[in-house]
């Protein structure tokens, strides 16, 4: 009989998001990524997360069932040894669906919400357009200097419209938004957004819209002023991105802060005899967010982890040696 030398190391596993239904919410990620969660509408969905407000639970494997925060927390090796995991999940990774506007909001920092909001993280994060409509923008900054008078007087007359940059938006477009920084997705847009684990937002205006039940939405007036950088800015630029080749896969650097590293990354093995090799070190975790195509990864034992357009997983840090196999493309995001 032959010895079959089955590896320890860990294994891929998929995830299942929890759904958000916000007011501004469509029905895309059940429409296009075949989310199957029962909400209208449905306005984000939380893939990678293991935050309080929405944790996402293990789809594949030996903890399938499970949620990802108990399995991470019975397994910290999975994280890696990134000074940022320090024992957490230190990101959140989601779809979003703006049917409608969002609205206009800002987040903390880490020491403001640490002091101020009972020791949770601040919100730094990154949005990539999936898809947006002819019209489609988002708001970023102001078009000039504000001061917190006019601000203020700005916002309880509802003419802050008028001192927001609006910027246009496409497929593919990258925009990295800071602590401090007015922002709100415009309708229309499809999205990826990879950010700390945080669920901190300070609403600022919300265009007098009410909830389901007839109810204004809650402001957060005082606090956003207290972090909101009032310094008018130019439009964001999209950076030049180049595409890196090797056989059967290209991959292009998307953005890297201290928080969060993301990529593109594109396979294409329909014609070629060898696989993507694919390996995480002992530093860090990596997801693969599939946001187009599918295909399947394949372990060391053979087995073989199917996947399609819209799913997420999480590969632990210093995993076994994987191939990738299909057409697809992917957001790749590590510590």
């Amino acid at each position: 009989m032959t010895n079959i030398n089955m590896s320890s190391k860990a294994k891929p596993f998929l995830l299942k998001p929890v759904g958000k239904d916000y007011l501004w919410g469509g029905s895309r990620l059940n429409d296009d990524f075949s989310k199957g969660i029962d909400l209208e509408p449905l306005a984000e969905t939380w893939e990678c997360s293991t935050h309080p407000d929405g944790t996402s639970s293990v789809a594949s494997g030996e903890f399938c069932g499970r949620l990802l925060s108990e399995v991470l927390k019975e397994h910290p090796e999975f994280l890696g040894t990134h000074p940022e995991a320090n024992g957490e999940l230190p990101i959140l990774i989601k779809f979003i669906d703006a049917k409608k506007d969002l609205s206009v909001q800002v987040h903390p920092d880490d020491t403001y919400a640490f002091e101020k909001e009972n020791g949770q993280k601040g919100k730094t994060e990154l949005w990539y357009v999936l898809d947006a409509t002819k019209d489609a923008q988002l708001i970023y900054g102001f078009t000039r200097d504000m001061n917190m008078e006019t601000l203020r007087r700005s916002l309880k007359t509802g003419v802050i419209e008028k001192y927001l940059q609006k910027v246009p938006i496409h497929k593919d477009d990258v925009f990295f938004i800071e602590p401090g920084t007015v922002h709100a997705i415009g309708a229309g847009a499809l999205v990826a957004e990879i950010q700390e684990s945080s669920n901190l937002t300070y609403r600022m205006y919300d265009y007098n819209r009410t909830d389901k039940h007839g109810n204004l939405r809650e402001l957060h007036i005082d606090k956003a002023l207290e972090v909101v950088n009032t310094k008018g800015s130019a439009a964001p630029k999209q950076q030049i991105r180049v595409l890196r080749y090797v056989l059967g896969s290209a991959t292009e650097f998307i953005y890297r802060c201290k928080y969060f590293q993301v990529e593109r990354m594109l396979i294409n093995t329909e014609r070629c005899r060898d696989l993507v090799p694919f390996q995480t070190d002992s530093t860090s975790f990596q997801v693969l967010l599939c946001t187009n195509g599918c295909g399947v990864v394949l372990e060391e034992n053979g087995e073989a982890l199917h996947f399609f357009r819209g799913d997420c997983i999480f590969v632990p840090a210093e995993s076994q040696v994987l191939r990738l196999h299909g057409r697809a493309q992917f957001l790749k995001v590590r510590c």
